[in-house]
C-alpha cells in the first residue's frame, strides 16, 4: 500500500487554515461568516509600495534573484535595524526568504539535529512544534497560561534546559496571545540564555510594529545576545503584505550561510518583484505603517470592551499584534442540544455552525483553557461577530 513518509506523518495540518477554509466553504453556500481564523491585515498594500512593484516589473526585474535576495533590499533592512532596533547588521549576515515561515523553518532546520530540544512558550505559534518535528528534534513545551500574561519566566526557562537543548523559540509580540516582553522581562531570559553554552534564541518579530506599548524590543540587543539570536522578520504584518511572501532573518554570519546552502537546494531566491517592493517599504516614509498600528489599537480596544461584556469569557489586554486570546474553559461540559462542548475546539466549531463566526481554538496553540480571534478587520465585523458570539455562548447551558 503506498504510503507518505514517516517525515510527513509527524506532521499536523494547521488548525488555523483548516478553519479558513471551513468558513470559506461555507460562505461558498451563501453563509454570512464573519472570519476571524486567519492572522491577516485586511488593509491593501499601500499604494506606493505597489507602484514601487509595478515599476520593477517594468524594469525587467523578472530573473532569478540571487538565493540570499537582492544586495539592495539586504542593506536596506540592515539600515532598517540600525534605524529602529539599533542592532548593527552587515548585508552577508542577513538571509531574505520566501516569508518569514520559511525564515523560521530555515533557522530550525539548519541548527536542530535529529534528538535536539527546541523550547516553546504555550501559547505558540501552530507552525514551531511541527517545524521542529519536521527536523527530527523534540518540542520542549513550557507553559505560560492565561495567568501570567501568556509569558515564560526565566525560572520556566531555566528548568526547562536540558544538555540536549539547542534553541528556544520566542515570538513578542505574541501571535496567538497580543503579549509582548518588556525590556526587563528580556533582559532576564537573556541572562538564563547567556550561562548556557551552545544556546541560541529564535526572536520572531515579525509583528513589531504592531505594538500598542511603546518601543519594541529585541532581546539581541543585550550584550552577547547578538551572538546567539536569530532575529526573524518581514513586511507581512507591517505593511499589509502577506502575499508577497518577503521574510528574513538576521543572524550571525555562519547561521546565514547554513540557511542561504538550505534554501538554494529547496526554494532559491524569493520573488524579484516583492523585494523590490519590499526594498521600498523599508526606504521610503513609514507613515503607512502608524496609520495601520492605530487603527489595530483601536479595534484592539473595541474587542477587549465587547468581550469582557460576555459572560463566561476571562480577557486580558493585549499589548501588540492583533489577537484576542480569551479564557474560555468555563463553558466546557455545557450543552446546546445534543451539542457538548468539551473543548476549545468545540468551542470554536460550534461558534462557526451557531454563530457563523470562524475563530480557531486553543488546543492548536497549546493552551486549552482559550482560544483565538483576529481583529484584523473592519469595526463593523469586530462588532457583529462579538454579537454573535455572546448571543451563541448564551445558548449554552
Amino acid at each position: 500500500m503506498a504510503q507518505l513518509s514517516n517525515r510527513l506523518q509527524r506532521l499536523a495540518p494547521s488548525a488555523t487554515l483548516a478553519m479558513s477554509q471551513k468558513s470559506s466553504e461555507m460562505k461558498a453556500q451563501g453563509i454570512d461568516v464573519i472570519n476571524m481564523s486567519v492572522g491577516e491585515p485586511d488593509f491593501n498594500t499601500p499604494n506606493h509600495i505597489k507602484q514601487a512593484a509595478k515599476l520593477a516589473i517594468d524594469e525587467n526585474y523578472s530573473r532569478y534573484s540571487p538565493v540570499p535576495g537582492y544586495p539592495d533590499l539586504r542593506q536596506a533592512i540592515a539600515r532598517k535595524l540600525e534605524r529602529e532596533n539599533q542592532l548593527h547588521y552587515t548585508p552577508a549576515e542577513i538571509l531574505v526568504s520566501n516569508g518569514a515561515k520559511q525564515s523560521v523553518c530555515n533557522t530550525v532546520m539548519a541548527l536542530v539535529n535529529p534528538g535536539d530540544e527546541v523550547i516553546i512558550p504555550a501559547p505558540y505559534w501552530v507552525s514551531y512544534p511541527q517545524m521542529v518535528l519536521l527536523a527530527g528534534g523534540n518540542p520542549v513545551i513550557v507553559e505560560a497560561g492565561f495567568h501570567q500574561n501568556f509569558k515564560m519566566t526565566p525560572q520556566q526557562l531555566e528548568s526547562a534546559i536540558t544538555p540536549k537543548t539547542r534553541l528556544i523559540i520566542l515570538c513578542s509580540p505574541s501571535n496567538p496571545t497580543g503579549s509582548v516582553y518588556n525590556k526587563q522581562e528580556l533582559q532576564a531570559l537573556a541572562q538564563v540564555i547567556l550561562s548556557h553554552d551552545n544556546l541560541f534564541v529564535l526572536a520572531d518579530e515579525i509583528y513589531e510594529h504592531i505594538n500598542y506599548v511603546g518601543h519594541h524590543e529585541s532581546i539581541a540587543q543585550f550584550e552577547g545576545m547578538k551572538e546567539r539570536s536569530i532575529i526573524v522578520n518581514g513586511v507581512s504584518k507591517a505593511y499589509a503584505m502577506t502575499g508577497w511572501r518577503i521574510g528574513y532573518i538576521a543572524a550571525p554570519e555562519w547561521i546565514v550561510k547554513g540557511c542561504n546552502k538550505l534554501q538554494g537546494q529547496y526554494t532559491s531566491g524569493p520573488c524579484s518583484v516583492s523585494q523590490k517592493a519590499a526594498e521600498f517599504a523599508y526606504t521610503s516614509s513609514q507613515e503607512c505603517v502608524e496609520q495601520m498600528r492605530q487603527a489595530f489599537e483601536r479595534r484592539r480596544d473595541l474587542i477587549v470592551k465587547l468581550a469582557k461584556d460576555i459572560p463566561g469569557l476571562e480577557v486580558n489586554v493585549p499589548d501588540g499584534a492583533f489577537y484576542l486570546f480569551p479564557k474560555c474553559s468555563s463553558f466546557y461540559g455545557k450543552k446546546d442540544g445534543d451539542k457538548v462542548i468539551a473543548n476549545s475546539t468545540d468551542l470554536a466549531l460550534y461558534l462557526l455552525e451557531k454563530g457563523h463566526v470562524a475563530t480557531v481554538g486553543g488546543d492548536a496553540f497549546g493552551d486549552p483553557e482559550c482560544f483565538r480571534m483576529s481583529y484584523a478587520t473592519s469595526d463593523e465585523n469586530i462588532i457583529e461577530a462579538m454579537r454573535r458570539i455572546k448571543v451563541a455562548l448564551a445558548s449554552l447551558r
